[in-house]
């Protein structure tokens, strides 16, 4: 399985020339939205008939992390079951962390806002139930009690990324940034609660601009990339936590880090997900020569939660010495499986691998950020005007375990409660101040890029190794003795050379690892996610870890 490197065109971005930024480029708007996936591009739609939007996409806005959700979203539309049974799966997944408002406001909201998606236009599958009535095709992932998943084929993200992406580039009242990076949040200089806009790196333009709002909005997806191995694209950097933590938000749950049991292991296959999906559909993990392995580990088997299949894959990795464990579907019908998973289908048959005739190799990776910014129930933050939305934020859904499919979910169900709380409130008046401009007077251009590539590899190498899908305080001290190094060296180099992305994104990297790192060094047990053989057991009574910038001045 092949390392994720560096994008090539942001090594175009990087070779191009840096001109002197000769002039202050300000923007303005109603809401800035920071991301352009299933969270952002749902809440700019539901505000922009009361606002003038401008959504930040940092690469096109089509690239993020929800064009490569395969599996699903969870709702009820089933007269089997419940919104009772949704929530009780969902707390059940969690671990004992979700919080229950939370998860009740979550269920109850998602037949609405599934149903909203579907008036946008997203191709959900359907069939027809034997009185010939078309209904929409259910499936089932683990940790689900009920077929309760919508899906678009086995490429539900897509389909809802596309759908959003062509509703917004029509939306008169909606300004897309694409290429743009943001790079920090500006406060209020008289209100220090409050933020003003922020600074933004044009790609295109190589030169930094502001853009001004009454609200902003963070929906800049999680920060998988912080892992050696991960399932999700190149922009999963974590640049939303990191501002956010700049700016004085309360960050929480960090340590709770999903690994995906099911990456395609191959050398050619970059980070392809095999969907959680397939298991729902009968698929099951075995070793080489065939033989099953999850009973052993859980009563579920293979439609065990994504923490307990993790570990037991990569249990059976190390007990046996393999590079990967194997998952077969192959028992199923030819037509069954090229018919419900053909992307997965084209792809490994593109690698050789025929699905229909062999089993799929596969390793866990690191897939999705459970804690984040924390927010209300209106995605509200700790900043009076800050907004976080998606896998940005920390509400209580997940809690020590994301149930599968309850994340897009999230990020349709939060961009509504969030559109209405702007909607009610538009934004608290503040005085109008100057915005200071960028100031590159005393940075220079970088001759040492090879310093931010070795940072680079160095920080997703430790904490692959130290902090990821089984934990030690000794490697979790470790890791934070070598965080706080490269961070030194990362704020030097950011204080005296000209911005580039890959400075950018290291800079948000390594503040990412330092707080899932302080959060895992406060969770005394193991617990869904986080497992520490220092602590096997669980506590009695638990509860979310919240940093703040106490937490970072004692380290």
């Amino acid at each position: 399985m092949q390392k994720n490197l560096i994008n090539a065109d942001r090594a175009l971005d990087e070779s191009m020339s840096v001109e002197q930024q000769t002039q202050h480029i300000e923007h303005s708007c109603d809401l800035l939205v920071i991301g352009s996936g299933a969270a952002g591009l749902s809440l700019a739609l539901n505000v922009s008939d009361h606002c003038k939007v401008i959504v930040l996409s940092k690469s096109d806005i089509d690239e993020g992390s929800t064009r490569y959700a395969q599996g699903g979203i969870a709702a009820v539309f089933d007269d089997d079951d419940s919104i009772e049974n949704h929530i009780s799966d969902t707390l059940a997944a969690g671990a004992g962390l979700c919080e229950e408002e939370v998860v009740r406001f979550t269920a109850e909201n998602a037949k609405t806002s599934m149903q909203w998606l579907i008036g946008e236009g997203v191709p959900f599958d359907q069939e027809h139930d034997q009185d010939g009535n078309v209904k929409f095709h259910l499936t089932r992932e683990g940790g689900h009690s009920h077929r309760r998943i919508l899906h678009a084929a086995d490429a539900t993200g897509k389909a809802v990324q596309n759908t959003l992406s062509d509703s917004v580039k029509h939306h008169h009242n909606i300004h897309i940034f694409e290429r743009y990076n943001a790079i920090d949040l500006i406060k209020n200089e008289k209100t220090d609660n409050f933020c003003v806009g922020a600074y933004v790196w044009n790609r295109k333009k190589q030169s930094v601009e502001v853009i001004r709002a009454k609200n902003i909005a963070l929906a800049t997806g999680g920060g998988s990339k912080v892992y050696q191995y991960t399932s999700n694209p190149d922009v999963a950097s974590g640049d939303g936590i990191a501002m956010a933590w700049r700016a004085g938000c309360n960050i929480a749950n960090m340590e709770f880090n999903q690994f995906h049991p099911t990456c395609l292991y191959h050398p050619d296959a970059g980070n392809f997900l095999i969907s959680e999906a397939l298991r729902g559909e009968g698929a099951f993990l075995c070793h080489a020569d065939g033989t099953k392995f999850m009973h052993k580990f859980d009563e579920r088997a293979d439609l065990a939660p994504r923490d307990i299949v993790a570990r037991a894959i990569d249990f059976e990795m190390k007990r046996l010495g393999e590079d990967c464990m194997y998952l077969d579907i192959s028992h199923k019908p030819s037509d069954f499986i090229v018919k419900h998973f053909p992307n997965i289908y084209r792809k490994c048959r593109s690698l050789g691998i025929d699905i229909t005739r062999q089993p799929i190799p596969v390793v866990p990776a690191a897939h999705y950020s459970c804690g984040g910014v924390m927010t209300d129930l209106d995605a509200r933050t700790n900043l009076e005007n800050v907004y976080a939305v998606g896998e940005v934020a920390y509400t209580g859904l997940h809690g020590a375990n994301r149930m599968a499919s309850n994340s897009l979910l999230e990020c349709i169900v939060f961009a509504h409660s969030c559109a209405k709380h702007i909607i009610k409130f538009k934004y608290t008046e503040h005085e109008q101040r100057p915005i200071k401009p960028w100031d590159e007077s005393r940075v220079i251009d970088s001759d040492e890029a090879v310093i931010i590539q070795h940072n680079w590899h160095e920080l997703r190498l430790f904490m692959w190794d130290y902090v990821g899908i089984v934990r030690t305080n000794k490697r979790l001290e470790r890791a934070l003795r070598r965080i706080n190094l490269l961070k030194q060296e990362i704020d030097e180099y950011y204080s005296n050379f000209k911005i580039t992305n890959n400075m950018l994104e290291l800079r948000n990297l390594v503040c990412v690892a330092q707080l899932i790192v302080l959060c895992a060094m406060q969770r005394k047990e193991s617990r869904g996610l986080h497992y520490n053989l220092d602590y096997p057991s669980l506590l009695e009574e638990s509860k979310p870890t919240i940093v703040n910038k106490q937490h970072l001045d004692k380290s």
